[in-house]
């Protein structure tokens, strides 16, 4: 048996022998003898039984209720925003009332086709629409099912088409619709301080680039190559900035949220209290946003 050279990585499992890569699931040094074909690169013996035994009972790769369906709640998410974009399109499309007040806007004021006016209701009279300062928080989560032209909404649901059943099928149903949410929140909270007091907008391109962030984040975690990812994504930024009228402001809070959810939970520590600490650091997530929130309300009162 050869002696490993001093320095050089050793078998977990083998004291003895050197070891040449890691388990890509608990990043431990294995020999040739311990590598096991995973899905992406190696594994060990003991998290291919682990792994086993998790398929066996139903459980996702980073804890929760695997998804029999993953596509299944993708596709319902997808039925709420056609629904909501053809209730637009039967009030008036762009006109429609639904569209001020579903979408977007820091204060409220006089939203007129003409533009808006930030004036009190007094004046505006049936022409006032309250904004989230006004106490609208409902535009915070309704924003992300509104859509207008079609281009907007076909793009938006091809990509949940695409990306949805991937993240739900590495993290569970529940789990991923806290990566949804927590998505299309921090893409609003971030609307809500980086745009002008009468600005309006809409649309669940947040949510969706916090999508492109979870997937980032589990492509990163298995070790296996981003540049696909990240071709993609620096496609979709170029597009945020090219073209006019597109919130960078929501594409750029739901990347950081979608990423920064998806690291708390793939990155927890495993063990009996995985979940417990899954979903506090999902908890102090909201708890963040909500803060946010606060007090962006607090500078505009």
């Amino acid at each position: 048996m050869s002696v490993p050279a001093p320095g050089a990585m050793v078998c977990y499992r083998h004291a003895g022998r050197e070891a040449g890569i890691r388990c890509q699931r608990c990043d431990r040094p294995i020999c040739t003898d311990c590598m096991r074909d995973a899905a992406v690169g190696f594994q060990c013996p003991s998290c291919v039984n682990e792994g086993a035994r998790a398929t066996r009972q139903g459980v996702a790769t980073y804890g929760g209720r695997r998804s029999a369906n993953p596509a299944l709640t993708s596709y319902v998410i997808i039925g709420l925003n056609v629904a909501v974009w053809l209730a637009i399109l039967a009030t008036g499309g762009r006109t429609s009332r639904l569209v001020d007040q579903l979408a977007i806007s820091p204060v409220g004021g006089c939203f007129t086709r003409t533009g808006f006016t930030e004036l009190p209701s007094s004046v505006c009279g049936s022409f006032y629409l309250p904004g989230v300062a006004d106490g609208a928080y409902w535009q915070l989560v309704t924003n992300g099912f509104t859509h207008v032209q079609v281009w907007h909404i076909a793009a938006n649901m091809f990509s949940l088409y695409i990306l949805g059943p991937q993240v739900e099928a590495a993290l569970g149903r529940a789990r991923f619709l806290a990566v949804y949410a927590l998505a299309l929140l921090t893409g609003s909270a971030t609307v809500y301080w980086l745009t002008g007091p009468g600005s309006l907008t809409l649309g669940a391109s947040g949510a969706i680039f916090g999508l492109f962030g979870a997937i980032a984040v589990l492509v990163h975690k298995v070790g296996a190559d981003l540049r696909s990812i990240a071709g993609l994504l620096a496609v979709n930024v170029l597009i945020t900035f090219a073209l006019p009228n597109i919130s960078w402001q929501g594409h750029l809070g739901g990347l950081v949220g979608g990423a920064a959810v998806t690291a708390v939970i793939v990155y927890a520590p495993r063990g009996t209290r995985r979940s417990l600490a899954q979903w506090s650091a999902i908890g102090g997530v909201t708890a963040l946003v909500a803060l946010a929130v606060i007090l962006r309300s607090a500078v505009l009162a």
